[in-house]
């Protein structure tokens, strides 16, 4: 009888541990029914990276423009979460692209089968000189 009871309990002790698994790593979506979006569409995501992003100095000196790409999950309360850089250009410019997106305000949450879930979204971010701010280009006659 005594070795039963010790099974019993080495059993329920699994279970709890299994499902504790479960609980704390819900499903990431890639592709969702809705996708998650920012408060305001796609111009005011556009509008408030242009006005929160800050060229970084040695970038310019540099002449170092590109695409930086950074990956997040938006949770089911739509906040940002788990910023990286997927690829970066450098001169300080993939350091203050994950500034910007972990500051990022909530989103409205994606949506798979009516229920809010957790979605990873990617992002490209452009740094781009205007031809005259390039050190030593296009500047010939100046």
């Amino acid at each position: 009888m005594k070795a039963f009871s010790t099974l019993l309990l080495i059993f329920a002790f699994s279970s709890t541990s299994l499902y504790a698994q479960e609980d704390t790593s819900p499903e990431i979506f890639t592709i969702v029914e809705n996708n998650p979006e920012f408060i305001g569409g796609q111009d005011a995501m556009y509008e408030y990276l242009a006005k929160n992003l800050s060229y970084p100095a040695a970038a310019k000196d540099a002449g170092i423009q590109g695409i930086v790409y950074v990956t997040f999950v938006i949770i089911e309360t739509g906040k940002v979460t788990g910023v990286k850089l997927l690829r970066g250009i450098g001169g300080g410019c993939d350091e203050e692209a994950l500034r910007v997106v972990e500051s990022m305000p909530y989103w409205n949450a994606g949506t798979q089968r009516g229920k809010k879930v957790k979605v990873q979204f990617n992002l490209p971010i452009r740094f781009y000189l205007a031809p005259n701010k390039k050190k030593g280009l296009f500047n010939r006659n100046k």
